[in-house]
């Protein structure tokens, strides 16, 4: 077995594989960019090694520094993780000619699976039934608007090294299909330094089920079930859960046997994914092979009981499997949610910046832990304090949970999700949490399509219905009359100036928009310093017990007899007065004042925001990396304006009016921060 092993990565992939490498009695080598000089890997590693700038092409893609770093700090074997140069056969091919064990499968292999081009190719000799499409390297823009025709749109345009949703575009017209290339190209040239872009026909209402597969040098190959994974937006998974609640046994045997077939043609070793499209009628198409581990990796060691990347460095020294097919466990139902730095109410625009607060839900599983299981597990890169910075991948943690079927798995997942407080930066648990309570998702009535189809106007707070708006009200009300109880308790008093603590207050929900609803509440006293008491709200009653303390952002207790967990935050950026509470993916701001001081509220009038309509403003923090206009220049509604890249994602704005340029504010090359303006029209 290795003495030392390096960690060819960043983020949570780093720390997930530093985990099991401690367990095994293995030493860890880090590597780190300027912009992780702090990360957390580089905190558990037993050394870490500096190898450049924050962007990627400069630090985590030079495979020279990689090497070096190998060669300096003496490590036996190096682990790609996932993206980066974890699928570049010339990577893994130069690692084993420098003397060092590539964590991962056979470069040989990796050329044949892992090129999408190639692994089409050879998948359709090999009889496995593909999609139409042109599975050679197109040349041009043009000529990818030229085959798109002649294949019929819908077409999906993907990068051949493509992955986690860079370098994929779907087009469903001639002006769609020539953009797409030119941002699939580039966005792989970046992350991948790989620029090839096919075509192939988008097969509608999909589902996207993958096989797991682990093989080992020995000859043996096993498919480790299935991980159902059609909740997608723009083509990057959101929810991941093993099993699929979809496939029947005989298809799952089906696809899993002709994976194995696959992987045992290219002599695979180590872990890898074989991704099928899958039909209404269970008939399913070869997509492609990822050949490495996967982001939703964890779903699957809940299921079966196995740590995978322990497998991948145990076939990597040479041992054989452990198990034989027969034995490969399907226990319980797991689920994972992707937890993303971007803002769901602004179009899932990247949010970067200083991690304020960070506290994951409490944990019952952890990573390489074999032992315990049906709980809930946090894979995550940071921490309290950290910087989520602009270059990398916006995925900051993942949240898994284990149930004993899928409805106790959702109902985990759910309170999980309710206990992750993140602050400083937005995240996408609210967009989870409404996924996880949407009828369809319940009842495993979903393809790939089912965001766009019921989110297709982005996503808002009204599209998460809370089943009772007046319990946040009330738990407004309860942390308002509780802090009023502790201020009527401080000694030193004036006479005549005391806190009224009071038993009837007006609960005020800030509409955006200054429309506002006003809601009497009337709360009964508090027994002793238990933490409870009784609101009322009309015929409705909620008994609140609670024994978390007034600062604590995550409560807990119960509500009529059934337990909670929620958020509560003083203070929003309009209003440091107020309250900002979440439950299951809703979110409130309110005012708990005196029924008096609802009354002048209701008179105040309402600020509405600057019209900024003739500006172009940047909608996140990122790099300006082109201007298509200049001042006098008439602009089309539509038209572009500008490209924007940040976390690895290009962002083209375009205009929303006709006009003419006035002013252009912004250079190309410039760090933007959010609402910047760009360009002023007139």
């Amino acid at each position: 077995m290795f003495k030392k092993i390096l960690i060819a990565n960043r983020g949570e992939i780093a720390c997930r594989v530093i985990r099991t490498a401690q367990k095994m009695g293995i030493k860890t080598v880090a590597v780190y960019s300027d912009a992780d000089r702090d990360a957390r890997h580089v905190l558990l590693a037993d050394e870490a090694v500096h190898i450049g700038a924050p962007a990627s092409r400069e630090s985590y893609l030079v495979a020279d520094k990689i090497i070096a770093a190998c060669k300096q700090t003496g490590a036996e074997a190096l682990h790609p993780g996932y993206g980066f140069l974890s699928e570049n056969a010339e990577f893994a091919k130069r690692v084993e000619e420098e003397g060092i064990v590539f964590i991962g499968p056979k470069h040989y292999s990796m050329a044949a699976m892992g090129d999408k081009i190639e692994s089409k190719k050879l998948a359709g000799s090999a009889g496995v039934n593909c999609i139409p499409g042109v599975n050679s390297a197109i040349e041009s823009a043009e000529k990818a608007v030229e085959i798109a025709k002649g294949i019929g749109y819908p077409v999906m345009i993907k990068a051949s090294a493509g992955g986690g949703g860079k370098g994929l575009r779907v087009a469903y017209n001639d002006k769609e299909a020539f953009e797409g290339f030119t941002s699939c190209s580039n966005e792989a040239r970046n992350s991948f330094a790989d620029d090839r872009v096919f075509v192939e026909k988008f097969v509608e209402e999909p589902r996207h089920i993958e096989i797991q597969l682990i093989g080992d040098a020995h000859g043996n190959v096993l498919y480790l079930n299935e991980r159902e994974c059609s909740i997608q937006r723009r083509h990057q998974k959101v929810i991941e859960e093993a099993p699929s609640p979809f496939i029947s046994d005989a298809t799952r045997k089906a696809m899993g046997e002709q994976a194995v077939a696959l992987a045992k043609a290219v002599k695979y070793q180590s872990a890898g994914t074989v991704e099928f499209v899958v039909g209404k009628d269970q008939s399913f198409y070869f997509l492609e092979m990822n050949t490495r581990l996967q982001v939703e990796h964890p779903v699957t060691e809940c299921i079966t009981g196995l740590d995978l990347v322990e497998l991948m460095i145990r076939v990597a020294a040479g041992e054989k499997l452990p198990m034989t097919q027969a034995e490969v466990k399907r226990n319980g139902w797991a689920i994972e949610c992707r937890i993303n730095a971007e803002d769901p109410f602004r179009n899932f625009l990247p949010s970067t910046g200083r991690l304020v607060r960070f506290t994951p839900p409490r944990q019952t599983m952890f990573q390489a832990n074999t032992l315990d299981w049906f709980g809930v597990r946090v894979d995550t890169g940071v921490q309290d304090g950290g910087e989520i910075p602009m270059y990398y991948d916006s995925m900051i943690a993942k949240l898994i949970v284990h149930g004993t079927d899928r409805l106790d798995a959702i109902a985990k997942m759910r309170e999980a999700l309710n206990g992750f407080v993140i602050r400083g930066i937005s995240s996408n648990i609210p967009f989870q949490a409404a996924l996880l309570a949407h009828p369809k998702f319940v009842a495993g009535d979903f393809n790939t399509g089912f965001i766009a189809e019921n989110y297709a106007s982005g996503f808002r707070a009204e599209d998460v219905p809370h089943e009772d708006p007046h319990f946040l009200i009330a738990l407004a009300a309860f942390v308002r009359r509780k802090s009023r109880v502790r201020a009527a308790g401080l000694s030193g008093q004036l006479p005549g100036y005391a806190v009224n603590v009071g038993s009837d207050y007006v609960v005020v929900t800030l509409g955006p928009d200054g429309s506002n609803a006003y809601t009497p509440v009337h709360v009964d006293e508090f027994a002793g310093e238990t933490g409870q008491a009784c609101i009322r709200m009309g015929a409705s009653s909620y008994e609140i017990h609670s024994d978390s303390r007034l600062n604590d952002v995550c409560i807990t207790g119960t509500c009529n007899g059934q337990p909670f967990t929620a958020q509560v935050e003083r203070g929003t950026p309009k209003n440091p007065l107020a309250l900002r509470l979440q439950h299951n993916g809703t979110r409130i701001d309110v005012l708990v004042v005196s029924p008096r001081m609802a009354e002048l509220h209701a008179l105040m009038p309402f600020k509405a925001p600057p019209d900024m309509s003739r500006y172009v403003l940047s909608p996140m923090p990122g790099l300006l990396v082109d201007v298509a206009v200049q001042v006098g220049q008439k602009v089309l509604a539509g038209e572009r304006v500008a490209v924007i890249e940040a976390m690895k994602m290009e962002n083209v704005l375009f205009a929303a009016a006709d006009g003419v340029v006035g002013k252009v504010l912004a250079a190309k090359g410039e760090s933007l921060t959010v609402d910047q303006p760009i360009v002023e029209f007139v």
